[in-house]
């Protein structure tokens, strides 16, 4: 059986794929302007700087997401994506379960499959 795209092509559509997931994130912070919301949410979480947390999270998704779909700096911009989905998981989701939506909302299981994306992208960077 002939293969429809190659593992190469596969990675770059996945890799392009959340990008443009990543960037949705930054983009409606931007759009509905609740960067300081998202700031005020992190300083009541304990974090001192939570605003200018929340506004270099929101930078780094969107030039991330940029840097990531062009293929520059794919393993710190993944290991990055990987920290903050990792504190969204233990400030957020954690506490909502495991489904999005369904029988619960808000769970984790969006953010491991991005963990999981970003861990294929990143080990397989240079693979052609």
């Amino acid at each position: 059986m002939k293969k429809l795209i190659s593992q190469h092509q596969s990675l770059v559509l996945l890799r392009i794929g959340v990008s443009v997931l990543m960037m949705a994130h930054g983009f409606q912070r931007l759009y509905y302007n609740t960067v300081n919301d998202f700031g005020e949410f992190l300083n009541a979480k304990g974090f001192l700087i939570g605003y200018a947390l929340a506004w270099s999270i929101t930078l780094f998704e969107l030039a991330g997401a940029l840097l990531l779909a062009l293929g520059k700096f794919t393993r710190w911009i993944c290991l990055g994506w990987m920290v903050v989905i990792t504190m969204g998981i233990i400030l957020v989701h954690a506490q909502n379960g495991w489904f999005v939506v369904g029988p619960s909302t808000g769970g984790v299981e969006y953010s491991i499959l991005l963990l999981l994306a970003l861990t294929v992208i990143a080990t397989n960077e240079n693979k052609k």
